[in-house]
């Protein structure tokens, strides 16, 4: 088969031709490039309208040569809705023409479909770093399903945020990578929950890190590159990639852990940094795990994963008839039915009774038979000194909230000793498996009760997945409390409800029962919430409105 791929979400109109019978994809794209700032939205429809009739001409008389067309894909959604339109409006008018089936693609699939092809992973947890997007999504029980995602924006456009700030041009990604190599390490915030994540701290903090070092420079009688009593720019640039990447390869190794895949993928423009690249590398080999970015060309925005996709779909007779084929500018890639595969899953069944040193997500647990001593070993992915104030910061915490928590009547594991020089705890050996294992309606409904007491005395658990709570004979555990912090506000403790419902329905059979015990269970432990205070739950819906393209 061979398929003609048109792309035009937002900068890049580009087309290809896939051909099945040799795998090869040749792409032609003609790139967006605003004279200033980000991009304008008409400027970008305006690009859109020059250049597709071009490379789609172009792509077309290479597969004409070559024998045909058998199928035209499109990329039907996410994106700006006129530079959708256009692209659509060519793709439709070509199979129209030609009489060949036509096929709506979601670009964010796409993106993490053209890296298992390349890869030829089994299931793998696929890590979407994209300028509008960050995603972790692994395929169960008939769709993609989102492990985590960012809370705000995305990744690229974060960045962009900073660098348009700073009169750098678009893309910003490439240049903040170069002005990195020349740089030093500077801190700033770094926000995870759960496998969820917020870039809006970070890009406030860099900017204003820039902005003190003009005034600093200013204020002396000095030029505005003269940033000597502030934060070099270069010094910026290093500590955004140190974060943002750290905490993309933090939640990327929380997932798998989660899911207990040892396979990664990564997908999406931002993927072509070196930093992030080698960050995901040296975490899987640490873990053992394995890790494929696709070649440069199939990161970036490009037709080619568009019509590698679009083949798959049409072999599966996953088509549209032009009166269906809608653009769709909030498409999330969960929304999209996976009619190409089949009898997989990126939830592994996980062994039973396993003794001796485990590696979790953040940690290296050895257990006894009475004990645990959990291990926070240096990662070799992050910047040292950042390694460091993470593994300290958090093993104080785990051991302060782990008997905070048991004071509000909540089961956690005794804390027999922390060293925190060296990240070490040793602890109370509890239950016979995780919750994964023996997931049911009623232990969901435990563990909305149990959350229900900690966030009514002000804590939170900060990553209460079905891997941190551990089953017993007669109650459940909650364990890790390495993400853990106080606070009575009502946004904190739905990210804690969010991070537990993500954590089932992205790995369970049949989540919604397990979701609807849970909430019922935190719901009658709570109590009934005064007339004026916001609840949890009811700040929940909000939450998760926060998704890219809810």
């Amino acid at each position: 088969m061979r398929v003609l791929g048109v792309e035009g979400t937002a900068w890049c109109a580009s087309a290809a031709v896939h051909d099945t019978a040799t795998d090869d994809t040749v792409i032609e794209s003609d790139a967006y490039q605003p004279e200033s700032g980000g991009i304008h939205p008409r400027e970008a429809a305006e690009h859109m309208g020059d250049a597709i009739p071009r490379v789609v001409e172009t792509a077309v008389e290479y597969a004409e040569a070559a024998g045909g067309i058998d199928a035209v894909a499109f990329s039907r959604g996410p994106g700006l809705g006129p530079c959708l339109r256009i692209a659509a409006t060519a793709a439709r008018a070509l199979a129209g023409t030609l009489d060949v089936p036509l096929v709506g693609v979601n670009h964010m699939v796409a993106h993490l479909e053209i890296g298992r092809h390349t890869a030829g992973f089994d299931s793998p947890v696929c890590l979407n770093a994209s300028g509008a997007n960050a995603h972790l999504l692994g395929y169960h029980d008939g769709r993609y399903r989102v492990l985590g995602e960012t809370m705000d924006t995305g990744v690229g456009n974060a960045i962009d945020k900073f660098t348009r700030h700073v009169g750098w041009s678009h893309p910003g990604g490439p240049k903040v990578e170069a002005a990195a190599k020349d740089g030093e390490y500077t801190e700033l915030p770094y926000v995870v929950k759960g496998m969820e994540f917020s870039f809006s701290g970070v890009m406030s903090a860099a900017k204003q890190a820039v902005d003190d070092g003009i005034s600093a420079s200013e204020a002396s009688g000095g030029s505005s590159e003269q940033r000597s009593d502030g934060v070099p720019i270069e010094d910026v640039c290093v500590g955004l990639q140190e974060h943002i990447f750290a905490m993309l390869t933090e939640v990327s190794e929380r997932a798998l852990s989660l899911t207990g895949s040892d396979e990664l993928v990564l997908g999406g423009g931002v993927g072509q940094n070196d930093r992030l690249r080698e960050m995901l590398a040296s975490m899987c080999e640490e873990r053992g795990a394995e890790f494929h970015a696709p070649e440069p060309r199939f990161l970036r925005d490009n037709a080619g994963m568009i019509a590698v996709l679009g083949a798959k779909m049409a072999q599966a007779g996953d088509t549209l008839e032009i009166s269906e084929s809608a653009v769709d500018p909030n498409f999330r890639p969960d929304e999209v039915p996976v009619t190409w595969r089949s009898g997989e899953s990126v939830a592994v069944a996980p062994e039973t009774g396993q003794s001796g040193p485990q590696r979790g997500a953040e940690a290296v647990v050895d257990i006894g038979d009475e004990t645990v001593v959990k291990r926070r070993l240096p990662k070799a992915y992050r910047h040292r000194k950042l390694d460091t104030k993470l593994r300290r910061d958090r093993t104080v915490l785990e051991a302060r909230l782990l008997r905070e928590a048991r004071s509000q009547g909540v089961p956690t594991p005794l804390v027999h000793d922390v060293d925190v020089p060296e990240a070490t705890l040793r602890l109370q050996r509890v239950g016979d498996c995780d919750l994964a294992e023996a997931l049911s309606p009623e232990r969901a409904r435990t563990v909305g009760e149990y959350l229900a007491r900690l966030h009514g005395a002000g804590l939170v658990h900060g990553d209460p997945t079905t891997r941190n709570v551990r089953v017993g004979p007669d109650r459940l555990f909650l364990i890790d409390f390495g993400l853990g912090y106080h606070s009575g506000h009502p946004e904190d403790h739905a990210m804690d409800l969010h991070v537990f419902e993500g954590s089932v329905a992205g790995t369970a059979a049949e989540p919604e029962s397990l979701i609807r015990a849970f909430e019922d269970g935190y719901e009658a432990a709570i109590g009934p919430a005064d007339d004026e205070a916001e609840t949890a739950l009811s700040r929940l819906a909000e939450v998760r409105g926060r998704g890219r393209y809810q």
